[in-house]
């Protein structure tokens, strides 16, 4: 079977991170050269180990940073931010400090500095792909999420514009939703456990379960490829069904 990446040179921000890391070996399998960076050196180090890659230690909203990383790769034909932004959620919204609330949409940042610096790049060698991935609560309410809403609906509103202005230079800019994704839950960093989130999201979406971290490292390797060539200015809904807008 043909590769959907072979020989693209993919740049992930916040490698390290469950999902992240997913995405880098699953665009390694379909061939690409993957480019992992992160703030901390251990998790991309491995994934970079994983993937036959690099790996660049970086904080993704330094912009002098990131410029000098994009300058010292051959090319760059996919651009994934993975890179955390810091919500802050399981309270009301009344409760919260502005600062709080505020959190993501400062950490829009890191987003903004690193789809910039690669559509840049992409718009001289004429393609390439940028991709964001969201919690998709930008299409509706729900209690606790704090800033998150806002934060993702500046995302998808900036991933649209900058897919118009850029794609007769040939550049795709498309999104990915998925919330509850079961694998981020091990490990004893969160309250609950794969099997809680699981149940509760199961209840509320149509597949009757969470998302699989390999269903979002299949569409973004999709998305990423040839294959999807007519596809742009758009989200990808991987969330199970538990979001169906659009």
């Amino acid at each position: 079977m043909t590769k959907l990446l072979t020989d693209k040179h993919a740049v992930i921000y916040g490698g390290g991170g469950a999902i992240g890391g997913a995405v880098a070996r699953k665009f390694a399998e379909e061939g690409a050269v993957v480019h992992v960076a992160g703030r901390t050196r251990e998790p991309i180090e491995r994934v970079a180990a994983d993937t036959g890659g690099t790996f660049t230690v970086l904080d993704a909203g330094d912009e002098a940073a990131v410029e000098q990383h994009l300058a010292g790769l051959p090319r760059v034909d996919v651009m994934f931010n993975l890179a955390s932004r810091g919500d802050v959620q399981g309270r009301p919204l009344s409760e919260l400090s502005v600062d709080e609330v505020m959190r993501p949409l400062e950490g829009l940042r890191i987003q903004l500095v690193t789809a910039r610096a690669a559509a840049r790049r992409m718009i001289d060698q004429g393609s390439g792909v940028i991709l964001w991935l969201t919690s998709a609560s930008a299409t509706g309410a729900a209690p606790g999420m704090g800033g998150t809403g806002p934060a993702d609906a500046a995302i998808d509103n900036y991933m649209r514009q900058l897919a118009r202005e850029t794609g007769g230079q040939g550049l795709r800019v498309c999104g990915i939703w998925t919330a509850g994704v079961y694998e981020t839950f091990e490990g004893g960093r969160h309250s609950m456990t794969p099997d809680d989130i699981d149940r509760m999201i199961g209840g509320l979406s149509a597949l009757g379960r969470s998302p699989r971290i390999a269903e979002v490292a299949d569409a973004a390797a999709f998305l990423a490829s040839d294959r999807a060539s007519g596809t742009t200015g758009t989200v990808l809904n991987v969330t199970a069904g538990l979001v169906s807008e659009r």
